[in-house]
């Protein structure tokens, strides 16, 4: 006989009627942690790291000298892209704009960078400079801003006429003490100094500085490009190697393949204005006339729910 509480309802058994044995969930866990453990050590001493190892100052020293000596003139020459860059490192420039919106301008000088005192002059001048250096630090310092300039330009004009940039085949002319600073930067570099004197923070965190100064240069982008990370390359959405990207930058990457917005010198600002347009599109999508009627004039919800009509189409019949 069944009970009104009970009367038309499934029976179910009380849990505690089942049987139990004793259970170690603390165990359990230490158990498993220790065999993933053991698969992760597996697998990265079979397959590495899917990361190649951090550029440094050093390294490109080592792997292009010459580029380093052309970098260090640029710098004092103030021809280098961070020289001329603009906010937030300079005021060189008003930087990128939104129409009439100077969006880089606005944003101000949050991280201020000289390019030849910081990346260079100031290494040169924290290291141990030997006699050489310091009559030709001497000799820059004594000099006017315009001789400067024309010393280093002189002097990287020199370099990009000789076969591969070589600084021993240089054609003689007035360059002042750049020549000396420029070898002994390459010397410093390969020594492995120059990081820590170019940003002597205790913990080395902040590399703002040693960016620029690899971005400057050309080693940096060859490497990039080898690796089809270029801008023109979808570079944003890949990873070096054969490793998935983030394939969710795809929307932003997509707009720098065109040559207006890619080879524009607001690129950046358009292309995160175009992507900020259509994220706003998708947002507000419910509330805009027109549009948001797309979705029933092209009836692609009916393909994802065929199965839905279906089974309504068949309660009619």
């Amino acid at each position: 006989m069944t009970t009104p509480s009970t009367r038309g309802k499934r029976y179910t058994p009380d849990s505690h009627s089942f049987p139990t044995r004793p259970y170690d969930l603390v165990k359990e866990m230490v158990v498993a942690g220790v065999i993933l453990l053991l698969v992760a050590l597996a697998l990265a001493a079979g397959f590495g790291s899917l990361d190649e190892k951090a550029i440094t100052l050093q390294s490109w020293a080592k792997a292009a000298p010459f580029d380093v000596v052309a970098t260090a003139t640029g710098e004092l020459a103030g021809t280098t892209d961070s020289a001329g860059y603009g906010p937030p490192y300079n005021n060189a420039s008003e930087g990128q704009k939104l129409g009439p919106l100077a969006l880089q301008k606005w944003g101000g000088i949050r991280i201020p960078v000289n390019s030849a005192q910081d990346l260079v002059l100031t290494p040169l001048e924290s290291g141990t400079p030997d006699a050489a250096l310091a009559d030709a630090l001497t000799t820059w310092k004594a000099a006017n801003a315009d001789q400067q300039t024309a010393w280093a330009t002189s002097y990287g004009d020199a370099l990009a006429a000789t076969p591969d940039g070589d600084p021993t085949t240089v054609a003689s002319g007035d360059y002042g003490p750049v020549p000396v600073m420029a070898s002994s930067f390459l010397t410093l570099a390969n020594a492995g100094g120059l990081e820590q004197l170019i940003s002597p923070n205790f913990y080395g965190g902040d590399r703002t500085k040693q960016l620029l100064l690899l971005a400057d240069g050309s080693y940096m982008e060859d490497q990039a490009r080898a690796r089809s990370l270029g801008g023109d390359q979808w570079g944003m959405m890949n990873e070096a190697g054969n490793f998935p990207g983030q394939v969710w930058l795809g929307m932003m990457t997509f707009w720098y393949q065109i040559p207006a917005l890619g080879n524009s010198d607001n690129g950046d600002a358009l292309v995160w204005g175009a992507t900020v347009i259509i994220v706003l599109g998708f947002l507000f999508l419910p509330f805009l006339p027109g549009l948001r009627a797309i979705p029933e004039k092209i009836p692609v919800y009916k393909l994802v729910w065929r199965d839905y009509y279906r089974r309504q189409n068949n309660k009619k019949k």
